[in-house]
């Protein structure tokens, strides 16, 4: 399993568990991170979540600003 230096000081959010894990201790494609602190790792998925949120919103008001330029 490939992974850089600071992997092993970082924190991970196991997807399968829903536990913070110090290191890379299991497989990445069951893993979100690396983060700084035990804390952002456990804060991952309210992270991602509000990340997407926020993707969407940017989504749909470009595709509003399109559908105005076609008026």
């Amino acid at each position: 399993m490939g992974h850089g230096p600071d992997d092993d000081v970082a924190f991970f959010y196991n997807l399968t568990t829903g536990e913070v894990e110090q290191g890379r201790q299991h497989a990445a494609q069951h893993l979100m991170g690396p983060y700084p602190t035990r804390e952002a790792a456990a804060a991952a998925l309210e992270s991602a979540r509000a990340r997407t949120e926020a993707w969407d919103a940017a989504d749909e008001a470009e595709r509003d600003e399109w559908d105005d330029d076609d008026e």
